[in-house]
This record gives C-alpha cells, sequence and structure tokens, in this order.
C-alpha cells in the first residue's frame, strides 16, 4: 500500500524510481479511508538522506500513511537548505495538540555529548513526554533509542573502548514476536557509535523486555512491554554505500577511523559492499507499522493514552 507524501518532497523522486508506490496529496485526497498519522523527528543532519532511507522502509505497510516532519526549533540544522526545512518540516508547538498513530525518533551525532549537555535535550525532552499521551507508538533509533532509555528509564549509556562500526550479526531472544515475523534466527544490521546501553541495565527495568542482541555489538533492540515504544541501537534504514560513505568523510576529516566490519568484501574500500540487512530491516518496519500501529492504534486518535 501506499505512502502519502508532500508533493514536492525530494524523495518522492527517488522512491518512485525504485517502484515504490508513493501517493502524493492531490491523490490522496479522494481517498475515503483514515490513513496511519506517523510524525518523524529527524535529528540526522543529512536531513534528505535519513528522510529517503526511511520512508523507503515505511513503504510496503498495510495502508496509507501520512508522514509529517518535525525538526527542533532550540537547534537550527546547518547541513539542508532552510528553505527545505521550511517547506516540509513543522515545529513541536505546531502538532503537539495533534495526536499520531506511529512516531519515530532518528538518531544524531552528539553521543559522546552527555545527554543534558545537547542544545535541544530540554525540547527533545519535553516532546519525549508528549508521545506518552499523544503518539499510540514510537520507534526510537541509535542516540534516539539512548535518549528515551535515558528519559524514561533512567538507563544510562556507556563510552566503548573506540567505535563500534559496521555490519554485525543478531540473534533473536524473543522469536515468537510479531515484531520478528519472518526473520531468520540469526540476521545483520549496521551500527555506527561510540557508546552503548547495557543488557543487565535493561533487565533489570521492569517493563522493558530485551528483545535481539548481537555477540560483538551488544543490545539491539528493547521493546516496552506495552509495545508503546521500542528502541533500535543499530541502523537497519541505513543505505547500502552509507557506511562507506561515513567512513570516507572519517578519513577525509584526519579521524583515524578503522574499516567496517563485515562491510567491504575482504576489507577492500575500493570494493563495493555486499547489503546483507535490507531484507530484515523491511521486515522491522513492516512489522512495526502493522502489528504495533496499524492492528491496535484506536480508530479515534483523540483516544491514545485512555
Amino acid at each position: 500500500m501506499p505512502i502519502k507524501i508532500p508533493d514536492s518532497l525530494p524523495a518522492r523522486a527517488t522512491l518512485e524510481g525504485e517502484n515504490i508506490f508513493v501517493m502524493t496529496e492531490v491523490r490522496a485526497i479522494r481517498q475515503d479511508i483514515r490513513p496511519l498519522k506517523l510524525l518523524l523527528l529527524n535529528l540526522m543532519p543529512t536531513k534528505i538522506v535519513t528522510e529517503t532511507q526511511l520512508l523507503r522502509k515505511l513503504s510496503n505497510t498495510p495502508l496509507q500513511i501520512e508522514v509529517e516532519l518535525l525538526q527542533t526549533v532550540s537547534y537550527k540544522s546547518k547541513n539542508v537548505d532552510k528553505s527545505h526545512l521550511d517547506s516540509f518540516y513543522r515545529s513541536f508547538e505546531q502538532v503537539k495538540d495533534k495526536q499520531y498513530d506511529g512516531m519515530i525518533i532518528t538518531g544524531a551525532p552528539v553521543e559522546n555529548m552527555d545527554f543534558e549537555a545537547v542544545d535541544y535535550w530540554p525540547e527533545l525532552c519535553e516532546i519525549m513526554d508528549w508521545t506518552k499521551t499523544s503518539v499510540h507508538s514510537t520507534f526510537h533509533i541509535c542516540w534516539g533509542a539512548q535518549a528515551g532509555l535515558y528519559h524514561h528509564y533512567g538507563i544510562q549509556k556507556h563510552r566503548l573502548p573506540e567505535k563500534l562500526f559496521g555490519v554485525f550479526e543478531h540473534r533473536l531472544l524473543k522469536p515468537q514476536s510479531p515484531l520478528f515475523r519472518g526473520f531468520d534466527d540469526r540476521f545483520h544490521a549496521p551500527h555506527s557509535r561510540y557508546t552503548e546501553v547495557r543488557a543487565e541495565d535493561v533487565t533489570a527495568v521492569p517493563g522493558l523486555e530485551l528483545m535481539a542482541v548481537s555477540d560483538d555489538a551488544g543490545v539491539f533492540i528493547v521493546k516496552a512491554e506495552n509495545n508503546r515504544q521500542f528502541f533500535i541501537t543499530g541502523h537497519p534504514e541505513y543505505d547500502g554505500d552509507t557506511l562507506a560513505r561515513e567512513f570516507f568523510r572519517d578519513r577525509e576529516r584526519g579521524l583515524d577511523t578503522a574499516l567496517p566490519e563485515h562491510y567491504f568484501p575482504g576489507d577492500d574500500p575500493a570494493a563495493v559492499p555486499c547489503v546483507s540487512w535490507r531484507a530484515h530491516a523491511q521486515l522491522l518496519y513492516t512489522n512495526w507499522l502493522n502489528y504495533y500501529v496499524y492492528q491496535t492504534t484506536p480508530y479515534d486518535l483523540k483516544r491514545i493514552g485512555n
């Protein structure tokens, strides 16, 4: 089924070129159904790239999805044209009186900072508190997952000895969960981070479930028992070349970033990476939308949180 986006959003041409069914606003108003309302808080500096990656994963869904883009006002992005933000993004003030079936909170390149030192931390805390009464299910990614676990449950992040960077094998701890319907017992996902949350800290908190882990990358998926919050410590939405672009960018900046593990064939950075995570990444987003949003959200969004 289609995903509804603004007619002129840059991601539209890319997605249509991949034969992904996107529906423009003009066409969508002719359908007499209630679309799922999804809010995307995009904290990544490369906003158009992140929009496209996530919209791609949201495209294989049971119903039309109406996506709104949210930005912080306490920090202005320096890596995207202001005209793009003005055209497609909303502020929290503009959406706080609305309700949403689902929300995604992305990662951000601030993980080496204390949470409270991040410019937009108070605003993000206000948004995360608001999700508990105004969003049916919230999906947190990478630093967004660490921020959510810290804010909602007091779980600290811990600095790693070196950057965790590459594509790692994971195993399911709750294979019977609808979140993993269609998954293999072992699957791959990309990570790119300097910090971690620890399994023993997660399992010590009542109301949280540790769902998937990696022997090399540690905690990967955590879920609230009431299915209202999901925390993903990696980047399953990444494109095949995302880690490569990050590696070469770091090297150009003079950083001694190691080769991403299990990524370049033969550890040759001139080789084209082989994508080993795309199918499971699609399943993860599709299953979340199907089983934890579409099938359980109230038709009347005003009933969220009641």
